[in-house]
């Protein structure tokens, strides 16, 4: 097995993640620093991550939450603010949350210790669909909505068409819907930017047909088995 795949089959990081450890040089396969591309062999060999070994898990678990605005979605924050790990049962195992949802963005996040989940959720190339409910400062024309569809340019790259479904709009701002099936930096903000208005409320509704239901703010739950069944093979 790719030294990544297995590091993310043990639950220790993303594929990405994983990659930039072992460029890092925190990986070693039977004490020597192994390099991207290496293989292990899941019965003979030791592999270590900053000096610690790694072991295959063998039962993953998976969580949905209703992430909450003022967290961050990593493991640990270098800044000390509150992560969405502080949000989770004090007794579940080593989980990372699967992509991210900013600061001030809150609703439907998984967190697992599937690598494998983890990077066909998160990678470009799968373009599994997320949908958003958006408020907008502004009222969002119909010339907007057209070009937010067909794709509008930004940090010099043309966003991907995607679906836009307005709610309501009134004098003081617009509701919308809007599934996309890439995960730029601040994706939806940017785009609202680019036809010149801003995103007051933003909140992550759905993955695929996985919707965020019955879950307050800041509550978690396991997912059931059928929605893991479906989000693997999505």
């Amino acid at each position: 097995m790719r030294i990544n795949k297995f590091l993310a089959s043990s639950g220790v990081a993303s594929r990405r993640a994983a990659d930039q450890l072992i460029i890092d040089g925190a990986v070693k396969i039977n004490g020597r620093v192994c390099s991207l591309g290496d293989e292990v062999d899941m019965g003979s060999d030791s592999v270590t991550v900053n000096g610690k070994p790694v072991n295959v898990v063998k039962k993953y678990d998976y969580y949905i939450m209703n992430k909450p605005k003022g967290y961050v979605c990593t493991v640990k924050d270098d800044k000390g603010r509150k992560t969405v790990i502080d949000l989770l049962p004090s007794n579940s195992k080593r989980l990372f949350p699967v992509g991210r949802l900013d600061y001030d963005t809150e609703g439907l996040l998984i967190l697992t210790n599937d690598g494998d989940l983890t990077f066909k959720l998160t990678h470009p190339k799968n373009e599994i669909p997320k949908t958003y409910l958006v408020k907008t400062e502004k009222p969002v024309s119909d010339d907007d909505l057209s070009k937010l569809r067909s794709g509008v340019v930004i940090d010099g790259v043309k966003t991907k068409k995607c679906n836009v479904r307005l709610i309501e709009t009134s004098k003081t701002g617009s509701k919308l819907h809007i599934t996309i099936t890439e995960g730029r930096n601040r994706q939806i903000r940017k785009m609202f930017e680019a036809v010149n208005n801003c995103v007051d409320f933003l909140k992550r509704i759905k993955i695929g047909e996985l919707k965020l239901a019955g879950l307050d703010r800041g509550e978690v739950r396991q997912l059931t088995a059928r929605e893991v069944d479906y989000l693997i093979n999505l």
